[in-house]
């Protein structure tokens, strides 16, 4: 039996025909309880809004506690459960990457398209953050059931969507600014950030970024460290980690080619920083993960 957690892609129903679908968590316990119970690497984005109850969800081996208001945003890749909880609903939008709308088509009045970089894994809305979020998705819904053509139907769930992800942005900007997060040293950090997530498989030393990104090493350290408290080496170190987690336990691949996947040049190097970050050794992570699957 192959444990593998399942690579989900993009499949609804063979009569839904639209690129985005928005269905209540009660809707797919309907269509597979087990299912629904199941850790699954998306091929698609998905945004989860909590509205009632409470639970606990798991995405890429970190559990979260929702409650309503909790918004979980999912990037293609990362893996997911919805948890053992089962008196809490909400809703999923799911969507390809290529569906969210393109800066180049936005009007002269729209000064960015949205980028699910800019949102956190895990926002936690208002009452009144989440009743608008929560009419917006209504909204999507409700617009997936048009009687139209395909193409009108599409152009108008894409600008939905643009209007959901651009308020989600607003919302996580305003809550930076009142944080004054918004500082050179954030923006030191952001473009860090957004490099490790480019070239942690090439790039393992702090000195690296710093010489790609223009900064010395001590400015791009103490950058890290106000907004993550752990070094830049730590900060890039976890990434590395992360990456090789999701390749043993969502793969069959071997794991001296998942070291070299992530830029090791020998089995034994890999083996030895995972085994450092980690206390255990690649394999006994692996075997461990899946024997609790």
């Amino acid at each position: 039996m192959n444990k593998d957690i399942q690579r989900l892609g993009y499949q609804p129903d063979a009569s839904y025909s639209l690129d985005l679908e928005v269905f209540s968590v009660a809707d797919l316990r309907q269509r597979g309880k087990e299912q629904v119970r199941m850790t699954h690497r998306y091929e698609f984005h998905t945004l989860v809004c909590v509205t009632q109850g409470q639970c606990t969800q798991v995405v890429d081996f970190k559990s979260i506690p929702c409650e309503p208001g909790s918004l979980l945003v999912l990037r293609a890749g990362q893996a997911h459960n919805y948890g053992q909880d089962e008196d809490w609903d909400g809703w999923n939008v799911l969507f390809q990457p290529a569906f969210v709308l393109p800066a180049a088509t936005t009007s002269h009045d729209l000064r960015f398209a949205p980028d699910l970089g800019r949102l956190p894994e895990h926002m936690v809305l208002s009452g009144q953050e989440l009743q608008k979020v929560t009419s917006l998705v209504e909204q999507l819904r409700e617009d997936t059931l048009i009687d139209a053509p395909k193409e009108d139907v599409h152009a108008l769930l894409r600008h939905q969507l643009h209007a959901l992800l651009t308020r989600l942005s607003i919302l996580q900007g305003r809550r930076q600014a009142a944080g004054s997060l918004v500082s050179p040293a954030s923006q030191r950090f952001q473009r860090f950030q957004q490099l490790v997530e480019e070239r942690f498989p090439q790039w393992h030393q702090v000195a690296d970024y710093a010489s790609h990104l223009g900064y010395t090493e001590k400015s791009l350290a103490r950058a890290v460290t106000a907004s993550m408290g752990i070094t830049a080496k730590a900060f890039i170190a976890a990434r590395i980690v992360l990456e090789a987690k999701r390749l043993l336990v969502h793969t069959d691949l071997a794991i001296s080619t998942i070291g070299d996947r992530l830029g090791f040049d020998e089995p034994t190097n890999f083996s030895k920083f995972f085994k450092r970050e980690e206390a255990c050794t690649p394999a006994e992570f692996r075997r461990g993960q899946r024997m609790s699957l």
